[in-house]
């Protein structure tokens, strides 16, 4: 085969719909991650290949200077340069392995698997609203959903919500993102959400720079505690025992360096690498050639409306089925792309908000923006769990009591009393 070159780089930013479910939430704290940034890449024999970004939840941006990089070069001289940025990256192999005419697993190493474990992904939502994620979850084909554990919500609730309206098979993975603080804290926490039995595992239940916290953890926890791999570096997680397994995420060269890092030790990861259809098929690629990439990946696929791809991707009975044809193996949908196309800055509508943590006591705490709660919480100023706690979000009805509220919570933290 003659080399093979890039003579052109486009990149369309599209704002693909959440799922009408999802939507609200989404739309309270993370709202942008609804952006995609598609590159198609060409080359001089004809084929393209195409990748995504997630610009506002990603491991790296495509930018101009890896674009002029790209120009004139051989594809396969670039599959392993994570500086590219992530759709950039992805593009490049699906168009290697289009001019080869083989799946992109089968360049990148021994095929393990024909179909990746993958989870449902939820953000924190109240009980009855998880379950609700959680019965489409199985209607779906999935037996697993990694879920946003938070202290402005009844943890204990959530989980019993769910296990109500799920099969035995079905397996939670409980993300604290650290907001349990210690482990004089989450110890107690966590042992009594042991006696859940879909209850999986925990990740990062505190700080992962933690490392005493988190063997003292590990030790008295019979389940799976997941960590990011990298915090604490890799020697000293691997040395001090301070979790079971991995959340791997980055490039190519990265992934794959950190999967076999992993089955070197015998230590089982899942692969979080958050985008539509297109992300998610990339995954499961990489999943196909790593052996330890044993727990369920993570893509949130779930959260989007369109997948961007012409045929969706297999996924029963908690599996997703590795593509076989060239490249990525799917093809992207050129008409979804017209009709979500948008430009960057994007001009959103902004309604004005109250955040309200409500405990059962009746005490409240306003606040300004998620955000706002997120670090009060963080900081240690309000309890990491508590029974029947729930998130209120009261909306401008152009009353002046609404007035002098949003002026007061702009400024910091207000405690009060539930009703308001």
């Amino acid at each position: 085969m003659r080399e093979l070159k890039v003579v052109k780089v486009e990149r369309v930013t599209v704002d693909i719909p959440f799922s009408e479910h999802c939507a609200p939430f989404m739309s309270r704290h993370l709202r942008d991650w609804s952006v995609s940034e598609v590159c198609i890449v060409s080359s001089d024999n004809g084929l393209t290949g195409v990748g995504e970004t997630i610009p506002f939840y990603t491991w790296g941006r495509v930018t101009e200077e890896a674009i002029q990089r790209v120009i004139g070069a051989n594809p396969f001289d670039l599959l392993y340069d994570d500086s590219l940025g992530a759709g950039l990256q992805m593009a490049l192999w699906d168009l290697a392995g289009k001019a080869v005419g083989a799946p992109i697993y089968a360049l990148m190493g021994q095929k393990v698997r024909d179909g990746c474990p993958i989870a449902w992904w939820a953000i924190d939502m109240p009980p009855e609203d998880w379950a609700k994620e959680a019965a489409q979850a199985v209607a779906s084909g999935y037996t697993a959903f990694k879920l946003k554990a938070r202290p402005w919500y009844d943890i204990f609730e959530q989980v019993k919500a769910i296990s109500e309206v799920t099969p035995p098979h079905f397996r939670l993975d409980l993300d604290f993102n650290a907001f349990l603080l210690n482990s004089s804290n989450a110890l107690p926490i966590l042992d009594e959400l042991e006696d859940f039995s879909k209850v999986a595992m925990f990740e990062t239940p505190i700080h992962q720079w933690d490392v005493e916290g988190n063997k003292q953890i590990r030790r008295h926890i019979e389940k799976p505690i997941a960590h990011h791999y990298g915090s604490p570096p890799i020697i000293t997680a691997l040395k001090e025992q301070v979790c079971d397994g991995f959340v791997v995420s980055g490039g190519a060269a990265s992934v794959l360096r950190q999967g076999i890092v992993c089955a070197e030790f015998n230590k089982p990861f899942f692969l979080q690498l958050v985008g539509t259809g297109l992300t998610t098929a990339w995954t499961f690629h990489l999943g196909a050639v790593l052996t330890h990439a044993q727990w369920p990946a993570i893509t949130c696929l779930n959260i989007y409306s369109d997948d961007l791809l012409t045929e969706p991707l297999t996924i029963e009975e908690g599996y997703g089925k590795v593509p076989e044809g060239p490249g990525l193996g799917v093809t992207l949908d050129e008409e979804a792309l017209e009709r979500y196309r948008v430009e960057l800055p994007l001009k959103r509508e902004t309604k004005r908000k109250v955040y309200v943590v409500v405990w059962d006591s009746g005490r409240a705490v306003c606040y300004g923006s998620p955000d706002a709660y997120h670090q009060d919480f963080y900081a240690g100023n309000q309890p990491v769990s508590h029974r029947g706690v729930r998130l209120e979000e009261l909306e401008d009805d152009g009353s002046a009591h609404f007035e002098g509220l949003y002026e007061k919570v702009q400024r910091g933290p207000v405690v009060s009393r539930w009703p308001l």
